[in-house]
């Protein structure tokens, strides 16, 4: 039987700690974030791409890094997306607050495997409460966007870790009915619109929160896809964003925040 939700992954920002002064350097923030369709509802991410090259006059083999791209075709892409009918989970790290920076450093893509672990969480709380019978098995493909230097694998043998320790640690709450571990795979960005839309998703997120090089941070694209955020008995804050770090304290160091997030 086929699965019941596709989950689209992707990241900005990078998991260096290399903080400069001047803003330079590794990015203070890392996020990563995914796109979650009902299987049957995944053309529309496909059709909405379409439409969008259509009214930018793009080739319809060019895909959409949203890094690339200048303010008003963002708002195009936006603006289209917020009409689908798809879920957001997005889990960000303020790299600052990290204690052990030496266990990051040393092992590589630990931060990256920590956040996919806290998003798949969520990821699997979401198909679980809203999985409808008849459509699929209730379970979720998980597709990253390929990063060259990993080993899906690992991920792969990570996951099958955290199942294996579910019983025996209390920090691990994924609900393991919902993820299929064997469909997990990693695809090129180029290849899938779901993991364009993720791009979209993360590099937005990392908008609001990041500051780029003059001090400005720029929520408007995230807000547009608000309505997109996974949310449980109405609160988004842990669910369809989850913050490693404390979110008040956050917010008392970095004004920015309250403003991004203002009214959600």
């Amino acid at each position: 039987m086929p699965s019941s939700f596709t989950a689209y992954i992707d990241e900005s920002g990078d998991e260096g700690f290399l903080f400069k002064e001047d803003g330079r350097g590794s990015s203070r923030w890392f996020v990563l974030s995914a796109v979650v369709f009902r299987s049957c509802n995944e053309r529309q991410g496909v059709d909405a791409l379409i439409r969008v090259r259509e009214k930018l006059g793009r080739s319809r083999t060019q895909p959409f890094h949203l890094c690339k791209m200048d303010h008003l075709p963002r708002l195009v892409l936006f603006h289209e997306l917020a009409s689908l009918n798809f879920r957001t989970v997005t889990v960000l790290s303020y790299k600052p607050d990290i204690r052990d920076v030496e266990a990051y450093q040393a092992n590589k893509f630990l931060l990256y495997r920590y956040l996919t672990r806290l998003l798949v969480e969520r990821v699997s709380w979401l198909c679980r409460d809203h999985v409808r019978e008849g459509e699929g098995d209730g379970t979720v493909d998980l597709i990253f966007s390929d990063r060259a230097a990993m080993s899906y694998a690992d991920i792969r043998d990570y996951m099958r870790l955290l199942q294996r320790q579910t019983d025996t640690r209390g920090d691990c709450h994924i609900h393991w009915p919902a993820i299929n571990i064997d469909r997990l795979r990693a695809v090129q960005h180029s290849q899938l619109a779901g993991l364009q839309i993720a791009d979209a998703v993360a590099s937005s997120t990392f908008y609001a929160v990041n500051p780029n090089r003059y001090g400005i941070t720029d929520p408007s694209y995230l807000n547009l896809l608000r309505r997109q955020v996974y949310r449980r008995d109405r609160l988004w804050l842990g669910y369809g964003m989850k913050f490693l770090s404390n979110f008040e304290s956050l917010k008392s160091r970095m004004p920015h925040l309250g403003a991004a997030f203002e009214g959600w």
